[in-house]
């Protein structure tokens, strides 16, 4: 496959093609023996005919005859299936081998091309454009092929073998079907396009009405959701139908243009055989050969709606295969072998703003550290961990990990670095134990509830039904935003990812259970001196204990040191402590 993926469908089928050349050949082989075969049975029945008629075909010589026609059908049995295997394999492959890519080119794109992306259109690509396109590289080319060959060699036996004058009359007909072919084609190819991206439009509606049915539900709107769903699928039902309908329009050319031909071949037939300049045997023969027509005729039909469907769908997915990797993998390091984090004068910028959201941010984390980035709402917290994930390109400045920049890392090696969890952790709709396990997939149970328990979350687990073996659900919708959390920070721990970063992670816990993670995070630490620890967080006791604070205010720190040494200073963080600490003596109940 060409890695740039060419801009149309006839590059990407020549480029998969000549790559896949020996099983295109091997199929166009024995499609070529059942042409030849299927061309010589009527000519053979003619002979039989014409023996038959002036009695030089009689007793063993005949029966001899019937079993040559058995043994050619017989053969052609074999044939075809014989070219069925090689050419599907090698178009199955080309299907499996889009997805996979269209898979890797999403893995590499960042946030911003996410943006401008829905999940409902990418899902839509993966597989209604990716079989539109698989079907035109097998079906497609075996109908192309197959027809133009067989009309070829019986256009030519009828014209150079039997005669020609009969070759010419069958032949009238011709442009007539060919005006309809392309009047057709251009009308199926607007059909599939309005269906694949109606069809898109539908995914989309679906995955954003299961991903929210909670608060579909809760506000209301199941009805409203209901009717654009219904609107998307009469919409792209409707578009498919209409594709249908003029491909439908296929038979009944082929079938006018055969009769005219028939007609005209008779006719023709019937006045050479009064002049004797024909036998009946070959107007048997001719008449067989016609309907060897019927194929290639219907395969001209057949292909061009193929194709047509098939471009519709390349021309939706060769943007996304061709679009640039937001997130480039031009890094040759790895892997990291310790979390020293040296941030150096970082600043950053969204496309989507004019103001700077991180402006001159100088940071050092050592192995062994706690780093805890507090602030208001809004100060750019979130945004840093992102650029230390690399999931946005600084705009300035540098990031450096194990004393080197984040771009010289492989992305596979910074991601085997780095255990992230974010303010909505994300679970798949799989056990408990699955979820935790991601972070390491040989892990044995002993360990994964090792980390279940460091993350406060056994005592949850075992009061389930079926324990860690209980199907969390989508997105983890079975369980609390509390115990979600607790199963993204158990897959944290279960990691050998030197560098963990919390974004919030402890909001939905209370102080009891947040106080034990953030003693099994000090315990790892201690355990393992090359780990480090980042915790942005609004409570700030997630943050007393931490080495160094730092304060985001507007982009910029405003405020960095200890706890203590922030609580003397008098700033932001002291005042936001003793109202944090107001706010929990009042919930406690505890007069102030």
């Amino acid at each position: 496959m060409n890695p740039t993926f060419p801009a149309t469908l006839g590059g990407l089928l020549r480029a998969f093609i000549w790559q896949h050349r020996i099983a295109y050949g091997g199929a166009a082989l024995m499609l070529t023996g059942i042409s030849l075969l299927l061309v010589w049975i009527p000519t053979q029945v003619g002979r039989i005919v014409d023996g038959l008629m002036t009695h030089q075909l009689t007793g063993p010589a005949f029966y001899r005859q019937l079993m040559w026609l058995a043994g050619a059908g017989l053969m052609v049995y074999a044939l075809r299936v014989g070219w069925r295997l090689a050419l599907f394999g090698a178009s199955y492959r080309l299907g499996q081998r889009l997805r996979v890519q269209l898979f890797e080119r999403l893995g590499l794109q960042g946030p911003l091309f996410f943006q401008t992306q829905r999940a409902g259109d990418l899902m839509a690509l993966a597989t209604n454009d990716v079989d539109a396109v698989e079907t035109a590289s097998g079906d497609a080319m075996l109908a192309a092929f197959d027809g133009t060959q067989t009309l070829l060699l019986v256009m030519a036996t009828m014209v150079l073998v039997i005669d020609w004058r009969l070759g010419l009359a069958a032949l009238l007909p011709f442009p007539f079907m060919a005006w309809s072919f392309w009047r057709i084609s251009t009308r199926v190819h607007e059909a599939w396009s309005q269906s694949l991206a109606d069809f898109g439009h539908m995914s989309r509606q679906a995955q954003q009405s299961l991903s929210a049915v909670r608060t579909v539900r809760a506000m209301g709107l199941a009805a409203q959701e209901q009717a654009a769903f219904k609107r998307w699928a009469e919409a792209s039902g409707e578009a498919a139908f209409r594709a249908q309908r003029w491909e439908a329009a296929y038979e009944p050319a082929v079938g006018i243009s055969l009769s005219a031909a028939t007609v005209a071949t008779l006719g023709c037939g019937a006045w050479l055989i009064a002049r004797g300049e024909l036998s009946v045997g070959q107007l048997t023969a001719f008449v067989l050969l016609l309907d060897r027509l019927i194929w290639p005729m219907f395969a001209a039909g057949w292909v061009l709606s193929l194709l047509e469907r098939g471009r519709a769908g390349w021309t939706r997915l060769a943007p996304i295969l061709r679009a640039e990797p937001s997130r480039l993998d031009q890094g040759t390091a790895a892997p990291v072998q310790q979390a020293r984090l040296q941030v150096r004068d970082l600043h950053f910028v969204y496309d989507s703003q004019q103001r700077a959201t991180l402006q001159g941010i100088d940071l050092d984390l050592r192995p062994g550290r706690m780093l805890a980035v507090v602030g208001p709402t809004g100060s750019g917290k979130s945004t840093l961990l992102r650029l230390l994930l690399r999931q946005w390109e600084p705009t300035g400045g540098t990031i450096e990990l194990d004393g080197r920049p984040l771009p010289d890392w492989r992305c596979r090696a910074l991601s085997a670095a780095i255990a992230w969890v974010p303010q909505e952790p994300f679970l798949f709709s799989s056990s408990v134990s699955d979820n935790i396990a991601l972070a390491r997939a040989d892990a044995s149970q002993a360990l994964i509830q090792a980390a279940a328990q460091a993350a406060a979350l056994h005592d949850d687990l075992v009061r389930l039904a079926q324990g860690y073996a209980t199907v969390v659900g989508e997105k983890g919708v079975s369980l609390s935003g509390g115990q979600r959390q607790r199963v993204a920070i158990a897959r944290a721990l279960l990691s050998d990812a030197p560098l963990t970063l919390l974004d919030d992670a402890l909001s939905a816990v209370d102080t009891g259970t947040e106080a034990r993670i953030l003693e099994a995070l000090r315990e790892r630490r201690r355990q393992r001196p090359t780990c480090a620890l980042v915790v942005v967080t609004h409570r700030l006791s997630a943050a007393v204990d931490a080495d160094e604070i730092v304060v985001l205010r507007d982009g910029r720190i405003t405020e960095r040191g200890t706890h203590t040494e922030l609580i003397a200073l008098g700033g932001w963080y002291a005042t936001q402590w003793r109202y944090q600490q107001l706010e929990a003596s009042l919930e406690d109940g505890e007069p102030t």
